[in-house]
């Protein structure tokens, strides 16, 4: 197989078109080019309001290095940003790489997001069962890993095959234990830095969720990355997110966090579904002796403090840890042991706050930074 290079691609754009007429690999607008394994991704920068105009670009500029030989896939992505002393009067906002608009996702009713203020609390775990939970009450469901710098998605469901492309630029989801899936991790190597940028990351978030086949699903599960940044707000901002599930552990900086979290999305009025306490505590696998390792009970005082449902105790138990790692989530490995009715009592009550709130129609609001 031919070797993909750097050069090799900046070649191949020299014959795609800005809409001056230039060369695509002379323009300033080109940047962030990596290759890695057969695999190619890069960033078109562009003021916020030629965007339109660049987009037939990104598509011809996604199709050219797709065609090389040698390249397997290829991910383009096209970034907006005000240029200094563009933006109107007024608060500045959050970025809008959509121009402001909600993204739409064909064939998904209702979409939740699975976020913690911080990492290492096992969001990923929680959200591959929750997703499994879901789909054992009857649902269509997916699973989109939104984590663009750490996947877990990948690794988790076992799954480590490359996403078919239909019409040019449509990905098919991959499918597992009767979800669809989809995450940045199964069109780069494990070990594979993405060395992006914000919008970067916000327009192959966006990429993910309207170019992908999706559907049809009851509901998409989002694996958020951890934290209250640029992710969540494009998130919040451009998607009818139908709520967010907030998973923490017991521990007091946990739960500082996990508060964080759940302020940024109410702000942003996003409905918060419920809170998980995960790692609650550790039943020895030998004498049965229970040790509340992190605390316990701090997530659910929390809940009750700010008024959200608080939806159950997950234990530190290895072998939900064995099975995670080994890509056979217990809900598909042990279905019927103690720790799979955990999350799907977990799952029921994601369901039943979904119906109470019934905001699938929620309308996307304007984020402004004060």
């Amino acid at each position: 197989m031919a070797e993909v290079t750097e050069d090799g691609v900046r070649q191949a754009l020299a014959k795609v078109r800005t809409p001056e007429g230039a060369p695509l690999s002379a323009s300033p607008a080109l940047s962030g080019i990596v290759v890695a394994s057969g695999k190619v991704y890069l960033s078109i920068n562009v003021d916020a309001t030629q965007v339109r105009a660049w987009e037939s670009v990104r598509i011809a500029a996604e199709e050219t290095v797709r065609a090389l030989p040698g390249v397997g896939s290829a991910l383009v992505a096209l970034t907006a940003e005000r240029k200094s002393g563009a933006r109107p009067a007024g608060p500045p906002t959050a970025p809008s790489p959509s121009g402001g608009k909600a993204i739409e996702v064909p064939g998904v009713a209702a979409i939740i997001a699975v976020a913690s203020g911080k990492g290492g609390v096992g969001k990923s775990t929680l959200a591959i069962n929750l997703a499994l939970g879901l789909r054992d009450l009857g649902l269509k469901v997916g699973l989109l890993d939104a984590d663009i710098y750490g996947p877990s998605v990948p690794r988790l469901s076992g799954v480590h095959a490359k996403p078919e492309v239909i019409e040019g630029r449509t990905m098919m989801p991959l499918d597992n234990f009767g979800l669809q899936l989809m995450s940045i991790g199964f069109m780069v190597e494990e070990d594979t830095p993405m060395i992006w940028r914000g919008p970067m990351v916000m327009s192959a978030l966006s990429q993910m969720l309207r170019e992908v086949k999706w559907g049809p699903l009851d509901v998409l599960v989002v694996d958020m990355p951890p934290g209250t940044g640029d992710a969540q707000l494009t998130m919040a901002q451009q998607v009818n997110l139908a709520g967010a599930v907030i998973v923490s552990t017991p521990q007091d900086l946990a739960l500082i966090d996990a508060r964080r979290g759940i302020a940024m999305f109410q702000k942003v009025n996003v409905p918060i579904l419920g809170v998980v306490e995960n790692m609650s505590y550790f039943l020895c696998p030998h004498c049965g002796e229970r040790s509340d390792i992190f605390g316990h009970g701090g997530a659910r005082h929390e809940a009750e403090k700010l008024g959200v449902p608080f939806l159950g105790e997950v234990p530190l138990h290895m072998r939900i840890r064995e099975m995670s790692d080994a890509g056979l989530p217990i809900l598909v490995s042990d279905p019927d042991s103690p720790q799979a009715a955990t999350y799907r009592e977990i799952a029921r009550g994601v369901q039943a706050a979904m119906q109470r709130v019934g905001s699938t129609a929620r309308k996307a609001p304007r984020i402004v930074i004060e």
